[in-house]
This record gives C-alpha cells, sequence and structure tokens, in this order.
C-alpha cells in the first residue's frame, strides 16, 4: 500500500482515508464495525465534522469500544463557527463527542473567505490559542471554493486544504494538488467518487496514486465500498490505457454546470433535498434504475414543483450553478425516463 505526507505535518499514513460523512446515515452499531474494520486493515486517518450530526459521536464510541489506542490513529474535524466563541463551543463538544484529548488536524470547514490572525472574526487566533494549549495540533481549511483555495495556500497559515479532487479534476483543480506540494502543505482530496457520480473505485485509486502528496478520503457507508478501496490498497490498479480512455469519455460526459453533492445549498425552504435531485438526470444514467425510480425518489423529486424560486440554493453554491433551472431540469428528464418503458432496459 501507498503511503503519503501530509506535508507539513508530518503526519505518514496509508494512502486510504476514512471519510466519516456518511456514516451519519446509519446506526451507531453499523458505523462502528465499518470504522473497526479500516482500522484493521490499516487505515489510520479520519475525517469528520461537527455539521456531521452524530458522525463525530459514532467515531468516539467505535474507537474506545475496540480499546484502540488513541496515539495510533490521526483524527481530523471541522469547525463551520463564524467567530471565536462559537469556535470554542464546538471544539469542546468535537473533544467530548470524540473522546480525546486532542485533534489532529482542525479544519475551518468551508469558509466563504481565507481566516487569518488579527481577522475581526477572531477564529485564526482561537485556532492557534487552542494549538498552544495542546488541543488541537495541526491547523487546516477545507474548502469548495477555488479562490478561498488559492489564497490559503499562498497565506501560508496552514498546514493542510482539503478540496474536492478526482478523475474529473480540472486543470485549475489538479494545479491546487501541485501548489499544495510545492509550499509543502498537506492536500487532502474529498469527493473522490464525485459525491456518487462516479462508479468505479478501482479507476478513482489508480487516477489518487498519479498524485504521490494527496490523500484521498473515501465516504464511506456500507461495507462493499470500504472492501473496494482496502481490495485497491492491497492490490493497486495500474492506470492504463483502458482507464485513461474510461476517464476521458466521463470528462465529457460530467464536465461542465452539473451537481457535486456538497449540500452546502441546503436546507431548502421547500424541503427539496437539493443535492439529490439537482443530479438525478445523471444518477439514473450511472446506477441500477430500481435505485432511483421508486415511490421515495419518485416523491423526492415532485417536490421540486413546490420551488419557491427564492434563490438561496443558488446564492450559496460555491460553484455558481443556476441551482433552480438545474432542479427543473432535472426533473423534467426524469419524469420522461419514467414514461419511457425501455428506459434502463
Amino acid at each position: 500500500m501507498s503511503q503519503v505526507r501530509l506535508g507539513s505535518t508530518g503526519i505518514v499514513v496509508d494512502k486510504n482515508g476514512f471519510g466519516a460523512l456518511p456514516i451519519q446515515r446509519i446506526s451507531f452499531e453499523e458505523a462502528g464495525k465499518l470504522l473497526v474494520k479500516a482500522y484493521d486493515n490499516g487505515i489510520r486517518y479520519f475525517d469528520t465534522a461537527r455539521m456531521y450530526s452524530d458522525s463525530e459521536a459514532k467515531m468516539g464510541e467505535a474507537f474506545e469500544k475496540a480499546g484502540i489506542r488513541r496515539g495510533d490513529i490521526y483524527i481530523a474535524t471541522k469547525t463551520m463557527a463564524k467567530d471565536a466563541k462559537g469556535f470554542w463551543a464546538d471544539l469542546e463538544t468535537s473533544l467530548e463527542a470524540l473522546k480525546t484529548d486532542y485533534i489532529d488536524v482542525y479544519q475551518f470547514h468551508n469558509p466563504a473567505f481565507c481566516p487569518r490572525p488579527g481577522g475581526e472574526d477572531g477564529l485564526y487566533d482561537a485556532a492557534l490559542e487552542a494549538k498552544e494549549k495542546g488541543l488541537i495540533r495541526h491547523i487546516g481549511i477545507t474548502n469548495h471554493r477555488m479562490a478561498v483555495a488559492e489564497e490559503a495556500i499562498e497565506s501560508g497559515l496552514y498546514e493542510t486544504l482539503q478540496f474536492p479532487f478526482s478523475y474529473l479534476a480540472d486543470e485549475r483543480e489538479i494545479r491546487l494538488a501541485r501548489m499544495c506540494k510545492e509550499h509543502d502543505m498537506g492536500f487532502i482530496a474529498m469527493k473522490g467518487m464525485s459525491g456518487g457520480l462516479i462508479t468505479r473505485a478501482d479507476v478513482a485509486y489508480a487516477f489518487m496514486e498519479l498524485y504521490d502528496n494527496v490523500l484521498p478520503i473515501w465516504g464511506v457507508q456500507r461495507e462493499k465500498e470500504l472492501d473496494d478501496f482496502l481490495e485497491c490498497a492491497a492490490n493497486p490498479p495500474a492506470y492504463d490505457d483502458e482507464m485513461k480512455a474510461f476517464v476521458e469519455s466521463e470528462r465529457k460526459e460530467l464536465t461542465g454546470d452539473f451537481c457535486r453533492g456538497c449540500g452546502y445549498c441546503m436546507p431548502c425552504p421547500a424541503g427539496i433535498f437539493i443535492q439529490d435531485c439537482a443530479r438525478m438526470s445523471l444518477m439514473i444514467r450511472r446506477a441500477p434504475v430500481s435505485v432511483y425510480m421508486d415511490e421515495a425518489h419518485q416523491a423526492q423529486m415532485q417536490q421540486i414543483k413546490n420551488c419557491l424560486h427564492c434563490n438561496q440554493c443558488a446564492d450559496r453554491c460555491p460553484y455558481g450553478l443556476d441551482t433552480p433551472s438545474l432542479l427543473q431540469k432535472n426533473l423534467e428528464d426524469y419524469e420522461a425516463a419514467l414514461a419511457d418503458p425501455q428506459f434502463g432496459r
């Protein structure tokens, strides 16, 4: 299994990180089994966030019950606090939920700006104080905004950057990974499966192997998903001509104005589950039809008709998408597919 060093943090782990956002959707018992299995098979970097509902609590309970020594794992979490008061409240809650007295990598979670020392928000100064107290060991930042990510790298203030990165990455996103290497800054790749649009774990893994400074954190909810990445780590797939041709076809289909499923548009005042509905047209063509054409998903898509056109979702989208229009296009395509007896056959 390949290893990766997270820049100046000095953290060296196997090139397989555990993204714990999805475990908020399963039980404590199921989450515990996944986390411990990941540890038993060599995964040592676990990423969660305060905003992932009970993900931190599940992680803390799993490691405590399994008797996993704290020094044998690296835990990264995040805060969406807007000021120092919120920062300290989030940090205290995270430490308690994770059943630990320190966080290895504490990250500002998708801020609309790059926190700096002396800022009126007090965020970076709070992080420095927490680091001095030993409550956090490294200061990182996550983002979906290219400008903020580039500023964070150039600032020299952050030890890690977490940013969406997959084989759908464009030249500017690939340049981010290279910039991090040049600045000895850890690069953590989220959305390695592009929120479920990418369906081949072997290709996703092989692509990441091309970048020796990139640590992918795979979002894991099901044991089969974990097994796929463990198998790739045990028997690394080669990024051969077949894979290159496949990636080229994927990029042609999926580049442009498509929803990445990041969820920052949520919540919707009309109750629309935007992060699924805004990319349903792609999903129904990339998974068994039965998965997305059941009654539950049909009802979910019908909620689009209740759109208030308030544009809150568009205003929040870090990719600048016209989300209401995208939702309408997806609904029309979905209904056409439902009416076509040959679709998916």
